[in-house]
């Protein structure tokens, strides 16, 4: 099996640069894909994707894991939408 990398030669800057670059904007793609559809002028106006954004943000911040991060959003935003703004 070829591996594209080998392990006697640095990894090339433009896959490090990826490897820095990439989880913030998938993680920025998701949030527009995710609000997209929210009007503000309809019943919940928004707030319980404004909430599960705050959590999201705060988990990130704490734990610095994604996965963590997106997961406990995720799950505070469909608490919210299935037991709050009915």
């Amino acid at each position: 099996m070829a591996f594209p990398f080998r392990a006697d030669r640095p990894t090339p800057k433009y896959i490090q640069y990826l490897g820095k670059m990439l989880p913030g904007a998938i993680f920025a793609m998701l949030v527009v894909y995710c609000l997209r559809n929210v009007t503000p002028l309809a019943y919940s106006y928004g707030l319980p994707e404004l909430i599960a954004v705050a959590v999201t943000i705060l988990l990130h911040v704490w734990k610095r894991q994604m996965l963590f991060s997106i997961a406990g959003g995720t799950i505070c935003y469909m608490l919210l939408v299935q037991l709050v703004f009915v």
